[in-house]
């Protein structure tokens, strides 16, 4: 089967638009599954950036299909200044499809995002407050406004009437925000509807149909694991499926048509937002990971939390998304350290854990238990052959492998396409 899942192993931010961005090169089609304009992707080629929130990562090949499934919630408006900044940019949009069951981001979604975090306090999430868990909610609370919906004019203005009837009143009286101006979305929603509406169609059928015809597809997931809303570290996480797993309901595939998943591990660790962290370093060994790894959000520009490599739960990952190789990114990132550690295990009142708590007062209690290894200390970014990589930094990967349980695939040692070496040769 030519079909490949990229899931994040970590915490997201691992490198997954690089390596989505690499393997499109192969690819027929490129699929979003899940989340919204919460995530972000960052692609280099040739030196250029292009910074990625819902289109697809396969967006920068002109033959290449990018469809955005039924998982993923769709606010309109970034979407389209995605494409009008792409567009400036010389780049041919005109391969998106749009799923016409996805679930649209409203302003409402948007406001109540930002006004729940407030009233929160000090138990906040950390949310980037882009209206993705309340689309999310709705869409469970069976009131969500579909693509289908939005694009149907009367239909739209129909749903639109009687969704304000029920947020205006939770608005002003639950958070002391002024109601929302029928008319005044209406007007802008209609017209990012006249928009999209070229773009949109059945991408079930469509994803099914290439699948069984031969066709490779690249499935690209947004956020990672410990994110997931099952089995992240709840309630600091996003409100989707970001696993393997993801692909079945995000984009209507049956579990024996996906192929092969691929796990991007960052070789070291970040996560952005609250919640515990088992290896971070805040001082120091923080502050150098962050400065060297330029640690700071695609989408909100927020400085990411940083730490050592965590084994236990790229293996965690590794089980729950059944990841048959791992792409290793910004090993070069670790170039100028003298040493480097990687958590194997968890210790907690003096026993090993072997598994990852759900409870996390516990998680947060663990003591991660280090190997330390020697740094290799020279620029591994012209590398373009594993076997010509440094000792120290194979004995690095080496072990992370023998600790994951999961095969080396890829490793990155840079952001631009060139700075790939791909071991596994049976991608596709």
């Amino acid at each position: 089967m030519s079909t490949v899942v990229i899931s994040g192993s970590q915490w997201g931010d691992e490198g997954k638009g690089k390596i989505v961005d690499y393997l499109a090169q192969k690819a027929d089609i490129v699929v979003r599954f899940q989340g919204g304009s919460n995530a972000g992707h960052t692609v280099a080629v040739d030196g250029e950036e292009y910074k990625l929130r819902l289109l697809p990562s396969g967006i920068l090949y002109k033959n290449t299909l990018c469809v955005i499934g039924n998982g993923v919630v769709l606010d309109p408006q970034v979407l389209l200044e995605e494409t009008d900044a792409m567009k400036a940019r010389g780049i041919d949009v005109s391969g998106i499809r749009i799923s016409n069951r996805a679930h649209v981001v409203m302003p409402y979604h948007k406001i109540m995002d930002e006004l729940n975090e407030k009233m929160r306090g000090k138990g906040k999430i950390g949310t980037t407050k882009r209206g993705i868990g309340p689309c999310y909610i709705d869409k469970d609370d069976r009131i969500g406004i579909r693509v289908c919906d939005l694009i149907e004019r009367e239909e739209f203005a129909e749903k639109l009437k009687i969704l304000l009837e029920i947020k205006n009143p939770i608005l002003e009286k639950v958070y002391n925000a002024p109601p929302l101006k029928y008319e005044e979305i209406l007007k802008e929603y209609e017209g990012y509807a006249d928009r999209i509406r070229p773009y949109v169609c059945d991408t079930i059928a469509l994803l099914n149909r290439e699948i069984d015809a031969g066709k490779k597809v690249l499935f690209e997931g947004a956020q990672a694991t410990m994110l997931d809303i099952d089995y992240g570290t709840y309630p600091y996480v996003t409100a989707s499926h970001p696993i393997s797993g993801g692909v079945c309901v995000g984009a209507g595939v049956a579990p024996k048509k996906i192929g092969k998943v691929f796990g991007v591990v960052k070789a070291y660790c970040t996560r952005v937002g609250e919640g515990p962290f088992p290896t971070e370093q805040p001082g120091e060994i923080g502050d150098k990971l962050r400065e060297a790894g330029h640690e700071f959000g695609t989408v909100t520009g927020r400085p990411r939390r940083t730490g050592w490599l965590d084994a236990c739960v790229v293996k965690y990952s590794g089980s729950l998304s059944g990841t048959d190789y791992m792409a290793v990114t910004r090993l070069d990132i670790l170039d100028g350290f003298d040493e480097i550690k990687m958590c194997t295990a968890y210790e907690l009142d003096g026993e090993i854990l072997n598994e990852i708590p759900a409870c996390l007062k516990t998680l947060a209690k663990v003591k991660p238990v280090y190997e330390t290894f020697a740094g290799w200390k020279t620029d591994i970014s012209k590398i373009r052959r594993y076997e010509d990589l440094p000792e120290n930094a194979k004995k690095y990967l080496q072990r992370m492998a023998e600790v994951t349980g999961i095969k080396l695939g890829i490793v990155s040692v840079g952001p631009n396409r060139d700075q790939t070496i791909v071991i596994a040769e049976d991608i596709f």
